[in-house]
């Protein structure tokens, strides 16, 4: 693995540049008992802009993010994504792998606090020295954290200076964004899952759909999860052998999982609601495009589902040919 690089002190530039630039950004800057909040969305508007802020605070400042034109396949903006620390932005801290639960509060948290609690597994594996000078996170929740969550959060990652939490709602014009910027963690968490090398992977970069924003939570998390799932297509440089790749090519792609080709809202709901009940194979882009700078060789797996996209999306089609 590559000599670490400071997650949360990175994070923490972008958090402050976002807290300067709250007005322009229609942000809210919350002071709470031992910890610092930005509001994203929950009761401020936040934007587009503020998305791909979040978007890059939730990677520490280590990919980039942009929005595209409307591409081939669907008409709506693309959320383009690109890093060459695929492993520390999306792995160590983009992945939302802590589940922040209390008796009055309930988030999905992801961002380099996580590199500070270090309290998954991933960081036993690969080991990341974070100072206490700052933490940064971002959570997904329709409300802001209480007090009980600010503790159970300060509670993991110890004795920090400061613990700075950005919060979206899923449905909300940056939340929709920050999740569909996961196209390369997805990837890349699929890759692990299947036991590839994933410190190999050099620089990646994915595309994927921006939905229209959902009337709630909820059908957000079916529309952000079928973009990725039905809609991206992610290209990772990889340093390996040709069969390491063939080995898990075919296994990678949304599609390797019996669950693909179905409505993710409907799933998620048959699963009463638990990310965890569902089919891990599910969890990865539609097409994942390897390329190989050891033998120069591509390897491209999986597909896109554009008509189902439009179902989840509520998209109608009201041109007459006029």
């Amino acid at each position: 693995m590559a000599e670490p690089l400071p997650l949360n002190n990175r994070a923490h530039g972008l958090y402050r540049t976002a807290v300067a630039d709250q007005d322009v950004l229609r942000l809210a800057h919350v002071q709470q008992s031992r910890a610092e909040i930005l509001d994203f969305g929950v009761n401020v508007a936040g934007g587009l802009a503020a998305g791909l802020h979040l978007a890059e605070m939730c990677m520490s400042g280590l990919g980039k993010v942009r929005l595209q034109a409307a591409g081939p396949t669907i008409d709506l903006p693309q959320v383009f994504v690109s890093t060459d620390h695929p492993l520390q932005a999306c792995l160590l801290s983009q992945y939302a792998g802590w589940k922040i639960a209390t008796d009055d509060f309930f988030a999905m948290g992801s961002g380099p606090m996580r590199a500070t609690a270090a309290g998954e597994a991933l960081f036993k594996e690969f080991r990341v020295t974070e100072d206490k000078t700052s933490c940064v996170g971002v959570l997904e929740a329709g409300s802001l954290p209480t007090q009980s969550a600010i503790d159970q959060m300060l509670g993991q990652v110890g004795n920090v200076d400061q613990l700075s939490i950005a919060v979206a709602p899923t449905a909300s014009q940056a939340g929709n964004i920050q999740v569909v910027a996961r196209s390369v963690e997805t990837a890349m968490h699929k890759l692990h899952e299947l036991g590839f090398p994933v410190a190999t992977v050099i620089s990646g970069t994915g595309l994927a759909p921006l939905p229209p924003v959902a009337k709630n939570d909820l059908a957000g998390i079916g529309r952000t999860n079928d973009a990725i799932l039905y809609g991206s297509t992610v290209n990772l440089w990889v340093d390996c052998d040709d069969e390491q790749i063939q080995s898990v090519g075919a296994d990678t792609p949304s599609c390797s999982s019996d669950s693909h080709g179905r409505l993710f809202l409907e799933l998620f709901k048959e699963a009463n609601h638990d990310f965890y009940a569902l089919d891990k194979a599910l969890f990865s882009p539609g097409i994942v495009v390897f390329h190989n700078l050891r033998s120069g060789n591509t390897f491209q797996y999986g597909k896109l589902m554009p008509d189902l996209l439009r179902t989840s999306f509520g998209m109608h089609n009201t041109h007459d040919g006029t």
